[in-house]
């Protein structure tokens, strides 16, 4: 924006930075538990914006602290306004250290706002006949606006100058001011004048030329209650024009030549960084050092990379001579990027990448809708608008067709089962595949989200183009396939573009922290199979589903009625409120805690399972609870959910959203059907075989118990699963001192109980509410259980070191599961989070376990040319359908391939069987 000769200054508001990059991350933490998604939102944010300004003068500014003088004149300013959340306090000066690490002038002032800093400080240089340039997007720094200083909103990358503030605010700058004053502002607990909203401010401003002139000749407004509002709070404008006014006369010892900006210091910055634990930022900072636009960081002329999206060229496909081209490119570099653009079970379009910054967009069905069509097809018409110009489908289709099926082709997704589906609607088969969302998940864990979004910026400081831009939002909200082409380009293929950016980095990423082996063993091949069972679907008896719904809808009301007699009056067992009134105020239940928040009764699982020792209510409410959540979840919703093309349930597998590698599924939920109640069984009743197929379940024992006497070394444990002896009967015979021959059965689900719970960190009193037995007899088992078996409390306290040295643990195979509060100070906090972390590598094991015996499973099916499909993973269970007259054959080949999917130092044991049904194969 500077004029030849002139200096420009940057003036970072660094709050609103702070706040920006914490919403725009998923929570992350340090190794020792401390939050740091601001931090690294911020400090990327900050070097991409040196990157890209290339400033010389530059600071960034912030609050002190949330008293300033705006309350000294009016002491509510702000009261309104929550405290920042409690992840993101112990951030704030690691943000401070964060600026000093880049080097770059920081400045902040007891007793004034940044905003009025920013103000002081612009007003000098302008008056030094410098150019200033603000970098923040909020309103009340557009007062500052005028020739030779503007704002610049970094997330829409735009300049806001006089226009963009008329726009805004119906007002040149200068009268920006006077329109706060009467419109007033909510969220710093502005009063205004009741009743005037910015536009109508605008509009008075605009008529009377300013504040002072407007309350002078109120009376001559017409309006009645718009006067009259201006007469009684004309003292209230006067103060919000003094609370909304920008304090250019803060003293300063500093000027705008006092701000320059020093080359980075690579090493002080590796060095932060480092500390934080932020890798990606760490592989990226040849490209960030200053001094590298001049000289290569290989000390030779050439200028370094850009790492930016700027350079990067997005083209429209409309011709297939130019689609055709554009796959031999991909064939000749041997790695494709996509992203499918999809409605329903059609791809809109497809984008796609060769290199960084080449990507094209490939329309398929704009201008075309689907509409619905006989036996649950999908047939297509033309919308009345005009088509535009796009390759016909089934020319495009004949071009990729070769080009996806090419195994010499790598094909890059992100979740890339979604993009295949779509695909195979067309038919297409894609082949050779990686995908960048498993490949984060194996290199990061549960340390952060994994969206495309969110990826492109915590390792590129990139935010992706917001599709609401285009696409509108709630009602407004259209598709893709209703918008010309031309105009979702840009947004379309720049995932591809991110796609492919991100798999050379995470590639690089997986050989350097050596966790290739993670992703190539466990999780890579993996998604074809996934892919292939999404599809499969799975069978269910919608007849035996509405049976047991209205089953459930029967007991329910049984039991509402037998609710409302233990109670003495009728309530709605639904509502949290009316509940907690029942329980602790009509019956004076003890126990009964408030929440801090709504002051209601707490209500919640646990608190009722504590009240249910002491009065059947809270009992009756859980199993009321349990019949309306199968209820409402399966016996309604899984009928719901059957596919019309298929007949069947297509649930989604997703590899990312747990902590420990295990695989969930949604849309339906299967992973959470109860495993050992009649209700659990009778939901497993309803998926079915089809005619002249069975269902076969295969389910390894006790896996979890086997890794702990593995990991653990457990000699006892080891000798007891090598002989083959009932591990509970035995764990019973060595806590109890009584011999397995004639035990009591009590006895050994007391050893059951206890082994599971160990696994888990179960405390005490955990133990005695599910055993029904007083504390010091559950602390008493829990003593002679680590006596039996020390190595399992060695175990525990060396998994829990390693998780507060290094804030993860791992599996046996080389997983990382992160440990988020393993470093709390507050105590629940960190007993959660050393029990999850003494339990992930044995859960995760577990998971691993699973899946390699998945990818075994599939290729022994293949190589003996048996017709038979996996139809579901739940947990440490394998569920096939086959013919009927191969499920002896199915059972002797995947019994042996699931046993030997690892080595242990213990047997791994597969329980398999047949039937109609789940629940009679289980």
């Amino acid at each position: 924006m500077s004029a030849p000769g002139k200096r420009t200054l940057h003036l970072v508001d660094g709050s609103g930075y702070i706040f920006r990059a914490y919403h725009a991350l998923p929570p992350m933490t340090r190794p020792d538990g401390t939050p740091v998604n601001a931090i690294y939102g911020f400090t990327a944010m900050l070097l991409k914006l040196i990157a890209d300004l290339n400033a010389d003068h530059l600071a960034v500014i912030f609050d002190s602290a949330r008293k300033t003088f705006r309350n000294d004149i009016y002491p509510d300013y702000k009261a309104h306004r929550p405290p920042p959340p409690e992840d993101l306090v112990p951030q704030f000066p690691l943000i401070r250290d964060a600026v000093a690490a880049v080097q770059v002038p920081c400045l902040e002032k007891e007793g004034f706002e940044a905003d009025d800093l920013i103000a002081t400080l612009a007003t000098r240089a302008h008056a030094a006949d410098w150019d200033v340039l603000v970098v923040s997007a909020d309103k009340d720094l557009m007062q500052l606006v005028r020739p030779g200083i503007a704002l610049f909103d970094p997330m829409k990358n735009k300049a806001i100058d006089v226009d963009g503030v008329f726009e805004k605010f119906g007002v040149t700058p200068d009268k920006v001011i006077d329109v706060q004053a009467l419109a007033g502002d909510s969220s710093d607990n502005v009063p205004g004048v009741p009743g005037i909203g910015v536009k109508t401010a605008a509009q008075l401003i605009g008529e009377y030329g300013d504040l002072e002139s407007l309350l002078a000749r109120a009376g001559e407004i017409r309006q009645p209650k718009r006067r009259q509002s201006l007469i009684d709070f004309a003292e209230q404008a006067r103060i919000s024009r003094r609370l909304v006014e920008l304090d250019c006369n803060v003293p300063l010892d500093v000027g705008p030549d006092d701000l320059a900006v020093h080359d980075l210091d690579p090493e002080k910055l590796r060095v932060f960084l480092e500390a934080q634990g932020f890798r990606s930022l760490m592989a990226r900072l040849p490209a960030l050092n200053r001094s590298a636009v001049a000289k290569g960081v290989d000390g030779t002329t050439e200028p370094a990379p850009p790492e930016g999206f700027e350079d990067a060229h997005y083209a429209l496909l409309a011709e297939a001579d130019d689609l055709a081209k554009f796959l031999d490119r991909a064939v000749e570099k041997g790695t494709l990027a996509l992203f499918v653009e999809a409605a329903g079970r059609r791809a809109i379009g497809l984008s796609l990448a060769v290199d960084a910054g080449d990507a094209v967009y490939l329309p398929l069905r704009h201008g075309l809708i689907a509409t619905a069509a006989p036996a649950g097809t999908l047939d297509l018409g033309v919308s009345v608008s005009d088509v535009p110009k796009q390759i016909g489908i089934d020319r495009a289709v004949d071009l990729l067709r070769p080009v996806f099926a090419n195994p010499g082709v790598l094909k890059v997704g992100h979740d890339i089962k979604a993009a295949m589906h779509a695909l195979k609607t067309d038919g297409l088969s894609v082949e050779a595949v990686d995908d960048t969302m498993a490949m984060s998940y194996a290199l990061d864990g549960s340390g952060h989200g994994h969206g495309l979004a969110e990826l492109a910026q915590m390792h590129f400081g990139h935010q992706v183009m917001n599709r609401e831009e285009i696409c509108g939002k709630g009602r407004n909200k259209v598709g893709f396939d209703a918008l010309k082409p031309e105009d979702v380009l840009k947004c379309a293929a720049e995932a591809a573009d991110v796609i492919f950016r991100l798999h050379k980095l995470m590639r690089k990423r997986l050989l350097e922290e050596r966790r290739v082996g993670v992703y190539e063993r466990f999780d890579r091949p993996l998604v074809q199979i996934l892919y292939a069972m999404e599809a499969e679907g799975v069978a269910i008896d919608a007849a035996a589903l509405a049976a047991m719904s209205r089953d459930f809808g029967t007991r329910m009301a049984a039991l509402e009625i037998e609710c409302h007699r233990l109670a003495g009056e009728a309530f709605n067992l639904g509502s949290p409120k009316q509940l907690g009134e029942i329980l602790f105020e009509r019956l004076s239940l003890p126990g009964g805690r408030k929440s801090s928040k709504t002051g209601a009764w707490s209500t919640d699982a646990e608190v009722l399972e504590e009240l249910a020792l002491v009065h059947d209510l809270p009992a009756r409410i859980l199993d009321w609870r349990q019949l309306q959540k199968l209820k409402s979840t399966y016996a309604d919703a899984l009928v719901g959910q059957i596919a019309p093309h298929s007949g069947r349930v297509h649930t989604t597998f997703m590899m990312t959203a747990t902590s420990t590698g295990r695989l969930s599924s949604t849309d339906p939920n299967l992973q959470n059907i109860p495993i050992r109640t009649e209700e659990g069984r009778r939901i497993r009743e309803t998926f079915v075989a089809a005619p002249g197929n069975v269902l076969v379940s295969a389910d390894y024992s006790q896996i979890e118990l086997r890794l702990m006497a593995h990991v653990g070394n457990v000699a006892a444990l080891k000798s007891a699963f090598e002989s083959g002896e009932d591990i509970h009967a035995a764990t019973a015979s060595q806590v109890f001192g009584v011999p397995i021959e004639g035990m009591d059965p009590m006895l050994r689900r007391r050893a059951k109980a206890i082994n599971f719970g160990i696994i888990y960190g179960i405390s005490a009193f955990g133990l005695a509410r599910q055993l029904t037995i007083p504390n010091a007899e559950a602390k008493g088992y829990i003593a002679a259980y680590f006596e039996k078996y020390p190595e399992i409390r060695q175990y525990m306290e060396t998994t829990k070191a390693f998780a507060r040295a290094h804030g993860y643990v791992r599996t046996p195979f080389g997983r990382v599961c992160i440990t988020p509060g393993i470093g709390a100070k507050i105590q629940a906090q960190r007993g959660f989070a050393e029990r999850a972390a003494i339990n992930a590598p044995i859960q995760g094991g577990a998971a691993d376990i699973m899946k390699r015996a998945m990818i075994r499973v599939d290729a022994a099916m293949r190589d003996a040319n048996l017709a038979a499909k996996v139809v579901l993973q739940v947990h440490d269970e394998l569920v096939f359908e086959v013919a009927e007259t191969d499920a002896d054959a199915l059972i002797a080949l995947i019994r042996p391939e699931m046993e030997a999917a690892v080595s242990l130092s213990v047997p791994l044991v597969v329980d398999a069987g047949k039937g109609k049904t789940w629940a009679s194969a289980h």
